[in-house]
């Protein structure tokens, strides 16, 4: 299976970019304009709308159309586990539904004094069996533009 990992540094305490990950404002933020993400609803592992913060359970329904071609893309996406100590945090989400056979996302975040270090990880598989797989190799270059964005939004916004 495919994996993409992406890392960067970010002059923001742990406490502040781990707060910022766990509302659904931080995604909106993150996701690049040429993606036209749409929030549709946000459930909490009971049921509840629109929660606070994503816990372990919550399921966020989206969809996006990239660069504005095609039909929308719908998306579920549904955290898995999420765990926090004093130095290190992280939470892991896959996607129920959409364009991927398979995503599990994990996003690491690693206390440095006045510093955090943010790793993210997908393991993916593309639809469409060994066409996909072949394609799948490729992945990075459809993830890093992605990716690069979030990272350089995240320290725009929290440094």
């Amino acid at each position: 299976m495919p994996v993409y990992q992406r890392r960067v540094r970010v002059a923001a305490p742990l406490e502040t970019v781990w707060e910022f990950h766990s509302d659904v404002s931080g995604l909106e933020a993150l996701t690049p304009d040429w993606m036209r993400l749409e929030v549709q609803g946000v459930r909490g592992p009971d049921g509840e709308s629109n929660p606070t913060e994503l816990v372990e359970g919550t399921e966020i329904d989206m969809s996006m159309r990239p660069l504005g071609v095609g039909p929308r893309q719908t998306w579920t996406s549904r955290i898995l586990a999420r765990e926090r100590d004093e130095d290190a945090a992280w939470f892991r989400d896959d996607m129920l539904d959409g364009p991927f056979d398979r995503w599990v996302h994990t996003h690491r975040f690693v206390g440095r004094g006045d510093e955090t270090i943010i790793e993210d990880r997908v393991e993916y598989e593309l639809p469409f069996g060994p066409l996909g797989e072949i394609a799948g190799v490729f992945g990075t270059v459809g993830f890093e533009p992605m990716f690069r964005y979030r990272h350089e939004k995240t320290k725009e916004l929290l440094e």
